[in-house]
């Protein structure tokens, strides 16, 4: 008995397997593009919305799809999204580190300006403080990145679920044979 869902049809058709080594450039670029983007400041507020996680995951299904002739599937999209996602949040975590000497000062410098505020209460003058000191900054760094990393897995899978579905190369792409002349 012949199974007919699409999936298993497409998984058929081909006579080469994918093998995940296909898909980690595509996803190193995406996850490069959702790290760096979200770990810049100013830039980073269009995160809030997961704009660059989603966008990343689109990116890498993009990608992979440039290196594909055949559509590259939801499955396939989805699985680069979602390493995306993950590497991603590794990024976010490494250039994070990389500008806190940079950030840190201002961040102080920030906190305490809002910390001196006259009507702000006890309790979120205490949330300031906690934040401005540098001991915090292992607790901030693995909150945001257990934050990256959960998002990126939802809405870079999401993206590249998304991107498989926009980059797939129209129907009439298939090289058709001339005609046959006539009797």
């Amino acid at each position: 008995m012949r199974n007919s869902s699409p999936i298993w049809v497409a998984s058929t058709t081909t006579n080469r397997p994918y093998p995940r080594t296909a898909m980690l450039v595509p996803a190193l670029l995406g996850g490069l593009f959702v790290g760096v983007l979200s770990a810049l400041p100013i830039v980073n507020v269009a995160n809030c919305c997961c704009l660059w996680i989603f966008t990343g995951g689109i990116l890498a299904a993009y990608v992979l799809q440039q290196n594909e002739s055949e559509p590259i599937g939801s499955a396939r999209g989805a699985g680069v999204g979602l390493m995306a996602g993950v590497i991603g949040a590794g990024m976010w975590l490494v250039v994070s580190l990389l500008l806190e000497p940079i950030v840190g000062p201002l961040q102080e410098r920030m906190m305490a300006s809002a910390r001196n505020a006259g009507d702000m209460p006890p309790d979120m003058r205490a949330w300031f403080d906690m934040f401005a000191s540098r001991g915090s900054l292992a607790a901030r760094l693995s909150l945001g990145f257990l934050v990256q990393l959960v998002a990126g897995l939802v809405f870079s899978t999401l993206g590249g679920l998304v991107g498989s579905a926009i980059t797939r190369p129209p129907a009439g792409n298939q090289a058709v044979p001339p005609p046959l002349p006539p009797l």
